[in-house]
């Protein structure tokens, strides 16, 4: 958190690329005011392997390092939800989420922190 242009992204950016363990893999994803749940969701399940069933991660041996930029920027809904921070928030809190498609299983995300810029 800070001012504009004070590179805090390009901090963060460097520190995850070139100053993490080997098995840390960084990934990088910016919010705007038009980001979705399902956009987010998306792009993450899209980095992921399937481990097992119903639980899916990272290439084998390897954690992802996803950083996500101007955190807050997704636009309020009518009750003031953030929908993509509302997808991180249930990862952080149930470990996964569900499927888009039915029959909706639950998808467990393993091996990944979330870094947010804001």
């Amino acid at each position: 958190v800070g001012e504009t242009g004070t590179g805090k992204t390009l901090n963060v950016m460097d520190k995850l690329s070139n100053h993490m363990p080997e098995q840390y893999v960084a990934v990088f994803m910016t919010f705007s005011a038009r980001t979705s749940a399902n956009q987010t969701q998306d792009f993450i399940d899209s980095k992921m392997d399937k481990r097992r069933k119903g639980v899916f991660g990272p290439p084998s041996g390897k954690k992802y390092a996803v950083l996500i930029d101007d955190l807050n920027m997704p636009l309020r809904e009518k009750y003031f939800a953030q929908p993509p921070i509302e997808l991180l928030r249930q990862w952080q809190d149930h470990k996964g989420w569900y499927e888009r498609k039915p029959p909706c299983a639950f998808r467990t995300i393993q091996d990944m922190i979330i870094v947010g810029c804001m």
